[in-house]
């Protein structure tokens, strides 16, 4: 897997994008990282989470092994998978409540 930026989804704002704006501290690197560690939910969709916020990756138009990745609120994160990171740890329901949307 190899992961592929966007530019919607960086600083400066895109004018009339949709998207969530990644954080500052997630770089190229990070972001690899962070599908590297993500849970395939589904066939379409990957979820990894970083300082307690969700990211979810999906395959680019590019290829089958290209994806590309945004934050998300804990709502889009399938409640299995959710459920199952509070119970190792990863994350804490606070975490949840906090980054909800």
């Amino acid at each position: 897997m190899r992961y592929e930026g966007s530019v919607k989804h960086k600083e400066p704002w895109q004018p009339g994008r949709k998207g969530a704006l990644c954080p500052k501290g997630v770089d190229q690197r990070t972001a690899q990282r962070l599908l590297d560690d993500s849970v395939l939910f589904g066939d379409a969709r990957r979820y990894a989470v970083h300082e307690s916020r969700a990211y979810r990756a999906q395959r680019s138009q590019y290829g089958s092994d290209v994806w590309h990745g945004y934050p998300v609120g804990w709502v889009a994160v399938p409640e299995p998978l959710r459920l199952r990171w509070i119970k190792e740890g990863r994350i804490r329901r606070s975490d949840v409540q906090k980054h909800w949307d």
